[in-house]
């Protein structure tokens, strides 16, 4: 599965966006997709994952700001971004994985290549 990741941009704190990973190679509806984010010097972070059947989980740090869905047409999946704050500044990135996980990225084979998001105050 190749995996590419868009969306990113600078917003300011408060503010919206919406991440996008399409997906291409095998089929999509196959795989667990989840968000993750990486600030220097941390660990990948997991956000959020919508499972094979469309179950969604989220971290406690976005819960409820975030929401994650998906395209099975266009085997994309998205991640809106709500009541943006400056910590939520990272790379973003999607992954495919057999199940999701949302605690840690061992369990993701592929990745895409990250998305650079930035909040300022």
């Amino acid at each position: 599965v190749q995996l590419q990741a868009y969306g990113g941009g600078l917003v300011q704190a408060g503010g919206s966006l919406r991440l996008s990973c399409a997906a291409s190679g095998r089929t999509f509806s196959n795989y667990a997709m989840g968000w993750f984010r990486q600030v220097p010097g941390k660990e990948r972070e997991g956000l959020s994952c919508i499972g094979v059947s469309g179950a969604t989980h989220y971290s406690d740090t976005v819960k409820g700001r975030f929401a994650v869905s998906e395209d099975n047409a266009k085997s994309t999946v998205y991640l809106q971004m709500n009541s943006l704050k400056p910590e939520d500044t990272a790379v973003y990135y999607c992954g495919a994985a057999l199940f999701c996980s949302t605690t840690s990225p061992e369990g993701y084979d592929y990745w895409g290549q990250g998305t650079q998001v930035t909040v300022s105050s």
